[in-house]
């Protein structure tokens, strides 16, 4: 069956919530705090200055429970404090501020059980440090595929274009149609259809699980990898397969 926008955010609260149950997380109160992050805390000092957060496109906040943090993308930031129990009852297919909570949330909570990795971004070197392994990683699992990259990451960007036959879409009108590193930057809006049956192996940003763009790619489930810190706790819980090398970079 096809996941709706509705059908997928619900499951996601489910899931989350028997978490919460299993682990005695509901019967207490769980001080939360959720913030925008200015682009030196999210991901330090880094020598290229691209990234969707330095250029003010992407805003980062940050959840903290229990001394444990998550973090998600998101374009709709908020402020939060309450308890995971109230979490797990907003509204997340109407509303994208919403989903930032509830996702960074998610993953501060993952993280604090040891149920997923990367629940933060990397910072300075890492996303310079992560992308020739990304690289090498498709090499050896998939050999030579075609590449749809869904979401401007620069790093990554760059280092695969080298090796592989690559599109890359955005949803930045700043850097829609624009060629970066060699490649035209496609229509996230429009294009993304085209590219996914196009690819072998499509690439896509975990932030589509704030903007609710996620269930579009779901069809392709399995040929996709998502990739980054915002899809941390949702991937673990919903099945689907994410590229990280948080555990190696720390």
């Amino acid at each position: 069956m096809e996941l709706t926008a509705e059908t997928f955010y619900a499951q996601l609260r489910q899931r989350f919530f028997e978490v919460l149950k299993e682990n005695e997380l509901l019967a207490k109160r769980v001080h939360l705090r959720t913030r925008a992050l200015s682009p030196e805390e999210a991901i330090g000092i880094t020598e290229r200055k691209d990234f969707p957060i330095l250029t003010g496109k992407d805003v980062m906040v940050q959840a903290e429970c229990a001394g444990a943090k998550g973090q998600a993308f998101t374009d709709a930031p908020a402020i939060f404090n309450g308890t995971l129990q109230q979490v797990c009852q907003l509204d997340l297919s109407g509303d994208s501020h919403n989903r930032g909570i509830f996702i960074a949330s998610l993953n501060a909570v993952m993280g604090l059980l040891g149920r997923a990795c990367g629940t933060v971004h990397c910072r300075n070197s890492g996303p310079e440090v992560c992308a020739p392994r990304a690289a090498a990683c498709i090499k050896a699992r998939y050999g030579n595929p075609k590449i749809a990259l869904i979401g401007y990451q620069p790093s990554m960007l760059e280092c695969l274009s080298r090796e592989f036959d690559l599109r890359v879409s955005d949803l930045n009108p700043d850097t829609v149609g624009d060629t970066r590193y060699g490649v035209l930057v496609e229509d996230g809006s429009r294009d993304n259809q085209n590219m996914c049956r196009w690819a072998d192996l499509i690439l896509c940003t975990g932030s589509t699980v704030c903007n609710g763009s996620i269930v579009d790619f779901l069809p392709y489930a399995d040929k996709t990898l998502f990739f980054g810190t915002t899809i941390a706790g949702a991937a673990e819980l919903m099945g689907l397969r994410r590229l990280c090398f948080a555990e190696e970079l720390q």
